[in-house]
């Protein structure tokens, strides 16, 4: 239940900061932070939550769904 919890969350965080990203874009003034930094904040989330999808597959605690075959 807690590693549903901690990707649900880091998905928030993934759009949160996708939204934080387009408003910058669109509202661009010059003493505003960088629309790249909330991108690359959004690949950082990505990229844990594929860590913890892979760590939580090699330890056991996610199963797969089993092969149809």
């Amino acid at each position: 239940m807690l590693l549903k919890t901690l990707l649900i969350v880091l998905l928030l965080f993934v759009i949160f900061n996708l939204f934080q990203a387009l408003y910058f874009m669109i509202k661009h003034h010059g003493s505003s932070p960088r629309m790249s930094k909330y991108l690359g904040r959004r690949l950082l989330f990505s990229a844990l939550i594929a860590l913890c999808i892979i760590v939580a597959l090699a330890t056991g605690l996610a199963v797969p769904n089993p092969s149809p075959l």
